[in-house]
Parts: structure tokens; C-alpha cells; sequence
């Protein structure tokens, strides 16, 4: 690259990242451009601190969450190199206190989030507590072990967990005799001369420039509560500077960067776009391998493209942004700058969305999705209160093109859509006429022993809602919602917000005998009706 397209790509990193911290006073983020091995651009905008005015600079750190899980797949893959495991390994027989689950779960399921294990962020959230909730290490492995039931059987479906990777982390732990922080440290981070980075299992630690994590309420900045302990899943303290060094290990060390972009089929043939801690997929013609990362106040994309020798790294201390965009969006700049590169896709039309807009119901699995045009003209698709921005696929399909999302809607009758999602498994899904009413007698207590929760629904006004007794805290109340028949939809304030999909379950004679609770990554758990 010449000087001159040089300074080109660093002005239009900085519009980009001008417009993601949004002025003065405000946090914002970092972005790097790795180019054959040099950190080519690095920009910075916002501030690390708002109470002390410290501008985010090139040496400021933060929480890069799930980035932390392709390190801790390097550190399996590192020992299986050595011998000392094997991918087809039963997790049991490095973990002997995980329960037998009826069928055999892999290390090579946890790698490829194949494995059904329910995520363990999902069942602390089941039992009432939020993300600022005080919770110790050994009880988020308590709530994986109490799981006597998958999501779904192993290898044929993809579902992302946490709990995979706390749970590669501790046989990492186990095989190596090392804990993990130290490992990676000793194995990574210091070879690669990462030496501000670190595990860093505590979200209360002391860490030297890492810069604090902001929300929006109400129109005012506050500081991002958070309390569950990290590991394996998503620990990781680091920044642009040494995530560029990383992408230089890698360049480096092209066995163990094979391993990791390395991708399995399902059970069924199909191809699975989650890697090894890392997410593989097609973007412009170009192979792409990276991932993200979510956590309170902080968000982060990783994304490498190595047949071009790019990495974009994006970083942001604030909930409100959107780093995977951003990414790509300063990847469109290389790529336009590239004679043949596919064109960049586009954003699905929003006048071709308005006649789809409003609820949608699978019967089969009682998911719920929402179709809307937003305020800004944009189209939203929201499954579990989780909203994207639809783009235009190849085949004239609407859906994702950038993270690990598998989904490509298609309507096919005035009120029916299939959507594809990951196995190529499609839900055919209907829409919800409006006017739907909560199901009688659902009021009661309900219990989940995998949960270790009670559920108690009782009448709030016109409504109902619902309060929770779980292992380490109450929750709620959280309001519910008729969607259609026995289908009620309980969404759930936090700082991540989400919806649960719930159906009332009946025996012969019709009463509700119990509900079965669908989260994104906690499925088809089972609450049993409470004797009065």
C-alpha cells in the first residue's frame, strides 16, 4: 500500500470511528489495520473515563470478552499438539463431575458450540439474576452441572455457550495442571510480546489503563454494572495494539491458525460457520475468520481476512455500538480499493419489509419473531430480543451476512415466511393476528430443578407477571405478554436485554400442567406446575 492510500484508509477509519463516539464528552473506541503484518492504522475517539476526562489512547485496554475464546481453543489445540488430549475426547473423562447427558459430548462439540450444553449466563438469568449480579465462579459451574438435558443432541446443531468454553478452560486447567491465565500468558501472550494483555477473571480487578464501560439511561452515560466472573469464555483484558501482535502470532504460526479457522460439517452434512472459537464465512468474495465480543459497556470485533493478509480490529467502551459493522464497514474501504472485489451487500429495502412488518410465530418451536421498519427507515428482524439489520443475500433472501448468525427468511404466502437457520434446518413461521389474550389459569407457581428456580405468576392489574426464587438471587418482576393460544412471550429488563418464549403446557382434561421456557442459548426447559 503506497503512503498515499495509507492516509486514504486512515481518514476513512476516522470517519467512521467520529461517527461511532458521536463528539466530545462522550465514550467511544479504537480501530487497527493489520496490512502484512503491520499495524497500519490505528485510530482513537471517545474517552476511557468519562469522571476523570482520560481520552481513550493507543495504550488503553478493555474487556474484549468473547475474543477470549479463540485463545482458549489455542490452548486445547496446543495440547492436543502435545498429545496430552484429543478433540474426540468424552468431556467427561477430563471433567468426571459433568453429568451424563445420554449421549457423548466432545471436546470437539465444545469447540464448534455443537454440543447442546445450555449456556450458563442463560440459567443464572432463568433464576432471576442480571449480569450486575454478584455470582461467584462455582456457581456458574453449578448451574452446567445441574443439567440433566441438552438443548439439542450433539453435532447436530449450533447453538453459542459460554459454558463450552468455561468448560475447555477447566480442561485446559485439568491436562495442563497450570490455571488458565497463567497458561495463556506463558504460551501466548508472552511470546507474542502481548504484555498488556491478560485473563482477568475478576470484573472488580485493578487492571492498569483499561478504560471503564458505559450504558445509556434516559439520556445520560452511566457506568456498565457487571459482576459474573470470567474465564475461559470471555476474561480477556487487551487492546488494538496487541491484538495486532496476536494477528501477527498467527501469521506466524500457521498450523495452530489453521486449526482454529478449521470448520465441521453437522451431523447432516452441512458446514457449521463457527470454527474454533473463531467464525468462518464469505464477505465480498473473501474468506473472513474472526469473531466478537459482549459485555457490559464493552464490545469488540476481531475479523482477519488472511488470504489478503487484513485484520480490522474494533473496540468500543459503550453498549451502543456496533463494532461487527464497523468492521466490515472498514474492510469495504480495502476491498473498494480492489479491482474484482464483489460488490459490498446491501441492506434489505424497508419498503419490501413493511408488508412483513409485526409478529411472527414457529408452532413447532414456539420462537417468536418480530419484523419491523425503524424510525431511522431501516429493517429489524428480532428473535429473543435480539435485533439485526437484514441484508440482501445472494439468492434474493433476506438475512445475515456478517457474525455467526445463521438466517435467511423468504416469504412464501401473505402470511407465512421459512426461515433457514444453522443445519440448514427451516422453521416455517406465521404471523400473529393481533387481539391475543393470556391464557387462562396460568397464574400459579412453577419449579425447574435444572434451573434450581420457582416461578411464581400471579395477576398484576389487567396483566400478569411473573417473580423468581433462584440459587443466588430473586428476580423480576417481568411482566408477560400473549402472543397466541398458550403462547406468551416474558421479556426481561437487564442490561442485555431479551424476551423468553414460553408455552403453557395442558394435560388431557386442559389445565396447565407446567411451561416450557425457550432464551436464545437455553432451550426447551421444563417448569413443572406447584401444588397450591
Amino acid at each position: 500500500m503506497t503512503g498515499l492510500a495509507r492516509l486514504a484508509l486512515a481518514r476513512g477509519v476516522r470517519r467512521l470511528l467520529d461517527g461511532l463516539h458521536g463528539g466530545d464528552g462522550n465514550p467511544g473506541g479504537a480501530v487497527g489495520v493489520v496490512q502484512d503484518g503491520e499495524l497500519t492504522v490505528h485510530c482513537c475517539a471517545g474517552l476511557a473515563s468519562l469522571e476523570l476526562g482520560v481520552p481513550i489512547g493507543p495504550e488503553t485496554a478493555f474487556r474484549v470478552a468473547s475474543v477470549t475464546k479463540q485463545f482458549t481453543c489455542a490452548a486445547v489445540l496446543m495440547l492436543e499438539d502435545e498429545g496430552r488430549l484429543r478433540l474426540e475426547d468424552d468431556v467427561r473423562e477430563h471433567l468426571p463431575e459433568f453429568p451424563d447427558m445420554g449421549a457423548p459430548v466432545t471436546i470437539s462439540h465444545l469447540l464448534h458450540n455443537t454440543s447442546g450444553i445450555r449456556d450458563m449466563l442463560g440459567i443464572m438469568r432463568l433464576g432471576g439474576a442480571n449480569l450486575g449480579q454478584l455470582v461467584r465462579s462455582d456457581e456458574l459451574m453449578a448451574g452446567i452441572l445441574r443439567q440433566r438435558t441438552l438443548n439439542f443432541a450433539p453435532g447436530s446443531r449450533f447453538l453459542y455457550s459460554n459454558s463450552n468454553f468455561l468448560l475447555l478452560g477447566r480442561i485446559a486447567e485439568r491436562v495442563s495442571g497450570e490455571a488458565l491465565p497463567a497458561f495463556l500468558d506463558r504460551r501466548i501472550f508472552a511470546p507474542a510480546g502481548m504484555a498488556r494483555t491478560r485473563l482477568v477473571e475478576q470484573v472488580g480487578a485493578v487492571v492498569p489503563g483499561l478504560a471503564t464501560g458505559y450504558v445509556r439511561r434516559d439520556g445520560a452515560w452511566m457506568r456498565a454494572p457487571h459482576a459474573f466472573p470470567l474465564h475461559g469464555e470471555g476474561g480477556l483484558v487487551s487492546g488494538v495494539e496487541d491484538l495486532a501482535l496476536w494477528s501477527l502470532w498467527l501469521d506466524t504460526h500457521p498450523d495452530l491458525a489453521g486449526a482454529l479457522a478449521t470448520q465441521a460439517p453437522f451431523a447432516n452434512g452441512t458446514v457449521n460457520l463457527y470454527a474454533r472459537g473463531q467464525v468462518a464465512r464469505e464477505y465480498r468474495g473473501v474468506r473472513t475468520v474472526g469473531h466478537g465480543g459482549l459485555w457490559p459497556g464493552y464490545r469488540t470485533e476481531f475479523l482477519r481476512v488472511p488470504e489478503q493478509g487484513v485484520t480490522v480490529i474494533a473496540i468500543a467502551n459503550r453498549a451502543d455500538a456496533d463494532p461487527l459493522l464497523l468492521a466490515h464497514q472498514v474492510l469495504d474501504l480495502l476491498l473498494d480499493a480492489r479491482p474484482g472485489a464483489a460488490p459490498a451487500p446491501r441492506p434489505a429495502d424497508p419498503d419490501a419489509v413493511r408488508p412483513l412488518a409485526g409478529r411472527w410465530l414457529d408452532p413447532v418451536s414456539g420462537t417468536t419473531l418480530d419484523i419491523a421498519v425503524t424510525p431511522e427507515d431501516a429493517a429489524s428482524f428480532v428473535t429473543f430480543g435480539q435485533p439485526f439489520e437484514p441484508s440482501v443475500l445472494p439468492d434474493g433472501r433476506l438475512g445475515a451476512v456478517r457474525g455467526m448468525t445463521s438466517f435467511a427468511l423468504c416469504p412464501v404466502g401473505v402470511d407465512t415466511v421459512e426461515v433457514e437457520l444453522d443445519a440448514g434446518h427451516v422453521a416455517t413461521f406465521r404471523r400473529v393476528p393481533p387481539g391475543a389474550a393470556l391464557p387462562d389459569g396460568l397464574p400459579g407457581r412453577y419449579r425447574s430443578e435444572e434451573m434450581d428456580a420457582d416461578w411464581t405468576i400471579e395477576p398484576d392489574g389487567d396483566g400478569v407477571q411473573v417473580t423468581i426464587g433462584g440459587p443466588v438471587t430473586r428476580g423480576g418482576p417481568w411482566r408477560v405478554e400473549p402472543i397466541q393460544g398458550d403462547q406468551i412471550r416474558i421479556p426481561v429488563p437487564d442490561l442485555l436485554p431479551f424476551w423468553l418464549d414460553v408455552e403453557a403446557l395442558r394435560d388431557a382434561a386442559g389445565a396447565i400442567t407446567g411451561l416450557r421456557v425457550n432464551s436464545g442459548r437455553v432451550r426447551s426447559v421444563l417448569y413443572q406446575r406447584q401444588a397450591a
